[in-house]
């Protein structure tokens, strides 16, 4: 491993054949599969000042490469602020350091029907083009003796769309969260989105969107899942 630790220190442009013999090294750790996000074991090898730098430079030649003149005022920072935007901001949920912590608190006052919250912005983007899916999320759940800071739901949806990501996988990653952190199967999640893959490249479809569902415990049951369907579409029936 003498190659990846030297890669890790350095905060030099990295050597092409030093770089491959890396990635030939670390295509030999095993991938996480299923609704775990494909991470590397060593995916954080590297501090998030290293993995800047190293983003930069090499963002810095795919524009070189793309023909632009990074000698142009406005094009000669681009690739640090690329670099700071994927570590700090859009794909921040991939360190496991950054997930919100989460404070339960007693279900003193004994409410037992279903809570809701809906319309929770997702801003993800897709894992095969690493361009924007955009849309919302709606959560419910039943209490199991405690409930959550609503506000931490939030929190827990941006972390996981802070990441390449599948909805289908960011959905379940939700759900499962949730399931944890409240300590009960009772969780519905569900998500609307817009994948600029779709509406801006391929196809070109600029009206199609993309639902997807995780159901679990009380909402497997049809009359559970059709109560929460109604609160997040905003039929209510007035009594």
């Amino acid at each position: 491993m003498n190659i990846q630790n030297n890669i890790a220190k350095s905060t030099d442009p990295v050597n092409p054949e030093q770089f491959n013999e890396f990635l030939r090294i670390i295509g030999d750790h095993p991938v996480e599969k299923g609704k775990n996000t494909p991470l590397r074991e060593d995916a954080f090898i590297l501090d998030d000042e290293l993995k800047i730098k190293k983003i930069e430079w090499h963002f810095k030649e795919i524009m070189a490469i793309l023909g632009l003149d990074l000698t142009d005022d406005s094009l000669k920072n681009t690739p640090l602020r690329v670099a700071s935007m994927y570590v700090n901001e859009i794909f921040s949920g991939l360190n496991p350091k950054n997930k919100p912590q989460v404070t339960l608190f007693e279900n003193k006052y004994t409410y037992n029907q279903m809570l809701v919250e809906k319309d929770i912005r997702v801003n993800s983007y897709c894992e095969h083009h690493f361009v924007p899916i955009i849309g919302k999320a709606h959560v419910a759940y039943f209490s199991n003796g405690h409930v959550i800071g609503l506000s931490k739901i939030n929190r827990i949806v941006d972390h996981f769309a802070k990441r390449p990501q599948v909805q289908e996988r960011l959905t379940e990653q939700i759900a499962e969260e949730l399931m944890q952190v409240l300590k009960t199967d009772n969780v519905a999640v569900l998500v609307e989105a817009e994948h600029m893959c779709v509406s801006i490249r391929g196809i070109k479809d600029p009206g199609s969107s993309t639902t997807t569902s995780s159901y679990h415990g009380k909402f497997l049951d049809r009359d559970f899942r059709n109560e929460f369907l109604t609160y997040i579409s905003g039929n209510m029936k007035r009594t």
